[in-house]
C-alpha cells in the first residue's frame, strides 16, 4: 500500500504546503493556471453575444498569470502547479515542459504541484476533450516567457544594465557583457515584486533553440515516486481516524430502495453505521444513484456489511430495459426518415437513379470506462466545511456539486486533487464524491473513505451510448458513391441533464457524422430518437467511436462492391486537397474551436492514412487467414489513421500488428503522443473485438473483468507502430491527443477480418461473432 497523506495534509500545490509557503518567493501566491458539464464554444452561442471559442469559450476561462503558475524558492528550484487532472496522458509533464522551456529552465531542477479546484483562481480546470494543452500552450508559453523577463529585470536592475543584456537561460542569470551571472533563486524575490510584463512585449524563443518542446527525450516528471509506490491516488489516501464506506446502489437505474433490513449488516465485525442516501430525481446529472451505506472501520468489513443486508428495492421505469429488446427497437428507428442534420443536393432523386445501392447496419454497444482505479473520494464535512481529496477529472463541478448538495458557501468547500488511475471520462462526473461527504455528514464529520468496487464501477457507471447506425449509398458506373443516407441512433448524454432528451446534442452530432469529409454531391444524415434507460456519459472518445466505426467499415464494404482497394477506394472518396468549413457541412460544435482556424484539411486526412499503410505493408501478400484493413478518422481536431493486420482461426481475431499515424499539428512532448497512441489501440482493441455491457431486466450483466473483456497483455499486438506527423513549425494549433487514436481501431480491424475471411461483421464486438 502506498503511503497515505497526512491527516492535515493538502493538495501540495504552490500555497498549500507551509514548507513551500516559507521558502517560495516568486509567485508565493501560488500557481499560473491557464484555462481550458456540456461542451461549450458551440457556432449555436446567443446571437447577440460575441462568439467565443477554445479556452475564450470554457467556463471561467483561462489565466497565463506566472505568479499563480511559477514558483521559484531561494535555491532556484522551480515549481510548476498544474492545473489539470493526471490520469497517465502526462499532462503534468507536458505542463512543466512548456514552462520550462520558456523560462530556461534546467530540467533537473523542475518540479511539479497539483491545482486544488478553484477556477476562480485558476481558471478552468476540467480534463477532458483532448484540449489541456490545445487549449493552454501559448498561455503558459506567455507564463514562463513573462517569469523569465521578470528574473532578467530584477538582475538588469540591482546590477545597473539594461535588462535587454541580461539572459536568463540554463537556471542562470547572465551578463555577457560584464560577466556576472548568478543562479534564480538570488532573484526571485525581488522578479516577484515586479509588476507582469504586458503581453505585447513578451518574447517567446524561437523553436530554433528549443530544448524540451517537440523533443522525444522527457520523461514522466513523477515517473519515480509513480513506479517506486510514492505517488498518492484517490484510493491511496489516509486520513487519522478515517473510516471507510460502501454503498449498496439500486440495481436498475431510476430505481430505489422500497425497504431494508441493516440488523444483519450491523454485527459484521467492524461495521459501523448502516443508513438510506435518497435517490436523486431526474435528470440525475452528476448526483448519487441513492441506496444504503454501510460504513465501517475498513473497506473489507464495509463489504461485508454490504452483504449481509437485505434490501427490497423498486426498479422503477427502467426494470424492463433489456438490451436484445432495444437493439431491435433502434434498428427499426434506423429503416425510417427522420429528423435531418445534414441535407445537401438531392439524396433521394439520387438513390432512385443508382446503378447500384448499397447498405449497411451497424450496432455498437453500451461501454463502461473501467479504469483501473475505481471512482474513489475522502472526505471531511465538519465545523461547516467540506474538505474532499479524490481523483477527479472536473475539479470545479465536483466542488460545485459538494456546496449544492451540503448547503455550503463556496468558500466552505475545498477539493484536493489526487493522481487519477485512469479516467476516460468516467471521472468527470463526481457523483462518488458527494457520496463520500453524505457518509462522513452522517458520520459527525469523521474523514471517510468512499470505495467503488469493481462491480460497483461496471454496474453503475455513466456508460458509453448504445447506437445502431445504418448507411445506404448510390454508386455509380464507376463505383462511387453519388448519394449517401446515414441514420444515426443513439440515446445522448444530454439526457442525464434534461430529462426525456432523445436526440444527439450538437457535439455528438459533430463527432465524425455531420462533418463527413467524403466528396459525395448529395449527402443527408439524420438523427431518428433514442431514449435513455442507463446514465449516459462521456467516454474516451465518446461518439467518434459508432460514427468511425459504421462509416469506415462501410468505405469498405462500398470498395469491394466496386471491386477497389480498400485504401486507394478511401482516399478517392476523400476527394482532392481541399479546406473544408464545419458549418457549411452542419457541424455547429467543431469541437468548441474556431471555424476560421480549426478547418477540415483533406491533405492531412490522406497523409495519415498514406502513412499507416506504409507502415503496414499495405498490399503485401499474406497467408491464408489473415488479412489487412484500414481506417481513418478525424476527431478533436487531429487527424488519425489506423492499418491492422489479423489472424482468424476458429478460436477468434488476434491482432498481429497495427500502424498508427497521427497529424495533431505541432507536437508539444511526443514521447506521450506515442504512449498515447499505443494505449489508444490497446483500447481500441478491447472494443473491437471482446468489451459489451449488456442489460436484462434493467440490470448490467457484466460485473467484473471476467465479463466485461478487454484486451489483456498476451492479445496485445507484437508489433505496434506509431507515425507521428508533427507540424513543421509551432506556427500552427495544436490539436488533441488523448482520444483521437481510439475511433478508427474498431474499422480497421473489422476491415482486415473481412480480407482474411471474406465476413463482413457489422456489431461490436466482433469475437462475439465466433464464441461458441
Amino acid at each position: 500500500m502506498r503511503p497515505g497523506i497526512a491527516a492535515d495534509a493538502k493538495t501540495q500545490a504552490l500555497g498549500a504546503s507551509s514548507e513551500l509557503s516559507r521558502r517560495t518567493v516568486l509567485g508565493a501566491a501560488a500557481a499560473l493556471i491557464v484555462s481550458a458539464a456540456l461542451p461549450t464554444g458551440s457556432l449555436a452561442q446567443e446571437s447577440n453575444a460575441p462568439l467565443k471559442f477554445g479556452r475564450d469559450a470554457m467556463p471561467n476561462g483561462w489565466r497565463d498569470d506566472p505568479r499563480v503558475f511559477v514558483a521559484i524558492d531561494r535555491e532556484g528550484i522551480v515549481t510548476v502547479t498544474c492545473h489539470r487532472s493526471e490520469m497517465g496522458q502526462g499532462v503534468r509533464t507536458s505542463i512543466a515542459m512548456t514552462v520550462a522551456e520558456e523560462l530556461g529552465a534546467e530540467w533537473s531542477k523542475v518540479r511539479i504541484a497539483q491545482a486544488w479546484g478553484d477556477e476562480t483562481r485558476f481558471g478552468n480546470q476540467d480534463t477532458d476533450g483532448s484540449r489541456s494543452l490545445r487549449h493552454f500552450f501559448m498561455p503558459l508559453r506567455r507564463a514562463g516567457a513573462a517569469a523569465r523577463i521578470m528574473l532578467e529585470q530584477a538582475a538588469a536592475k540591482e546590477w545597473g544594465v539594461s535588462a535587454s543584456e541580461v539572459r536568463a537561460e540554463d537556471h542562470m542569470l547572465r551578463h555577457a557583457a560584464s560577466g556576472r551571472e548568478a543562479g534564480w533563486g538570488e532573484f526571485a524575490e525581488r522578479a516577484a515584486r515586479l509588476p507582469l510584463p504586458d503581453e505585447k512585449s513578451l518574447t517567446l524563443r524561437p523553436a530554433a533553440e528549443f530544448r524540451y518542446l517537440g523533443k522525444d527525450h522527457t520523461g514522466l516528471i513523477d515517473n519515480h515516486d509513480i513506479t517506486t509506490g510514492k505517488a498518492t491516488y484517490g484510493i491511496d489516501v489516509r486520513l487519522d481516524g478515517l473510516l471507510y464506506a460502501v454503498i449498496a446502489r439500486p440495481p436498475v437505474f431510476g430505481g430505489a430502495v422500497k425497504s431494508f433490513d441493516g440488523a444483519a449488516a450491523m454485527k459484521v465485525p467492524g461495521v459501523l453505521k448502516v443508513f438510506a442516501i435518497e435517490p436523486s430525481p431526474p435528470p440525475t446529472e452528476f448526483n448519487p444513484l441513492g441506496g444504503i451505506a454501510v460504513v465501517a472501520k475498513n473497506t473489507w468489513a464495509a463489504i461485508k456489511g454490504r452483504e449481509a443486508l437485505k434490501i427490497e428495492w423498486n426498479d422503477g421505469p427502467n426494470g424492463s430495459y433489456d438490451s436484445a429488446a432495444f437493439r431491435a427497437s433502434l434498428e427499426d428507428a434506423a429503416r425510417k426518415p427522420a429528423k435531418p442534420v445534414r441535407a445537401d443536393g438531392d439524396v433521394d432523386a439520387a438513390l432512385a437513379g443508382a446503378t447500384k445501392r448499397v447498405v449497411g447496419e451497424y450496432y455498437i454497444p453500451h461501454l463502461a470506462q473501467a479504469p483501473m482505479e475505481p471512482p474513489a473520494a475522502t472526505a471531511r464535512v465538519a465545523n461547516g466545511t467540506c474538505e474532499v481529496w479524490t481523483c477527479t477529472q472536473a475539479p470545479q463541478a465536483t466542488h460545485d456539486r459538494l456546496a449544492k448538495r451540503l448547503g455550503l458557501k463556496p468558500d466552505q468547500v475545498r477539493v484536493n486533487v489526487t493522481l487519477l488511475g485512469g479516467g476516460f471520462g468516467r471521472k468527470s462526473k463526481p457523483d462518488y464524491v458527494v457520496e463520500a461527504a453524505l457518509c462522513s455528514q452522517a458520520m459527525d464529520g469523521a474523514p471517510v473513505k468512499l470505495t467503488w468496487t469493481r462491480e460497483d464501477d461496471i454496474q453503475h457507471s455513466y456508460y458509453h451510448t448504445v447506437s445502431v447506425e445504418r448507411i445506404e449509398a448510390a454508386l455509380d458506373e464507376k463505383g462511387m458513391p453519388t448519394a449517401w443516407l446515414h441514420r444515426s441512433v443513439a440515446p445522448t448524454i444530454g439526457s442525464i441533464f434534461v430529462d426525456g432528451a432523445k436526440n444527439e446534442l450538437p457535439f455528438e452530432l459533430g463527432m465524425g457524422l455531420v462533418n463527413l469529409p467524403f466528396a459525395i454531391p448529395n449527402v443527408r444524415i439524420e438523427n431518428p430518437e433514442a431514449a435513455a434507460h442507463v446514465r449516459i456519459g462521456w467516454f474516451r472518445s465518446v461518439s467518434n467511436i459508432p460514427h468511425a466505426f459504421a462509416i469506415q467499415s462501410f468505405v469498405a464494404e462500398l470498395a469491394h462492391a466496386a471491386s477497389r482497394d480498400p485504401k486507394e477506394y478511401l482516399l478517392e472518396l476523400i476527394g482532392p486537397d481541399r479546406i473544408l468549413d464545419a458549418v457549411k457541412l452542419g457541424d455547429v460544435w467543431n469541437y468548441g474551436e474556431d471555424p476560421s482556424v480549426y478547418r477540415l484539411d483533406t491533405a492531412r486526412l490522406k497523409r495519415a492514412i498514406d502513412a499507416a499503410a506504409t507502415g503496414i505493408g499495405w498490399g503485401r501478400k499474406l497467408e491464408k487467414g489473415r488479412g489487412l484493413g484500414i481506417a481513418g478518422h478525424y476527431s478533436f481536431v487531429t487527424y488519425t489513421a489506423v492499418a491492422a493486420e489479423v489472424e482468424v482461426t476458429d478460436g477468434g481475431i488476434a491482432v498481429r500488428q497495427v500502424d498508427i499515424a497521427i497529424d495533431c499539428g505541432p507536437q508539444v512532448n511526443p514521447e506521450r503522443i506515442r504512449s498515447q497512441m499505443e494505449g489508444a489501440v490497446v483500447m481500441g482493441m478491447g472494443l473491437a473485438l471482446s468489451a459489451e455491457i449488456s442489460f436484462k431486466n434493467g440490470r448490467a450483466e457484466q460485473g467484473n473483468f471476467d465479463a466485461y473483456d478487454l484486451t489483456r497483455i498476451d492479445a496485445a499486438p507484437r508489433i505496434l507502430n506509431v507515425h507521428l506527423l508533427p507540424a513543421t513549425t509551432f506556427d500552427r494549433p495544436l490539436g488533441g491527443v488523448g482520444e483521437p487514436g481510439v475511433p478508427p481501431v474498431a474499422p480497421a480491424i473489422a476491415n482486415a477480418v473481412f480480407a482474411a475471411t471474406g465476413k463482413r461483421i457489422r456489431a461490436l464486438p466482433l469475437n462475439k461473432e465466433f464464441s461458441a
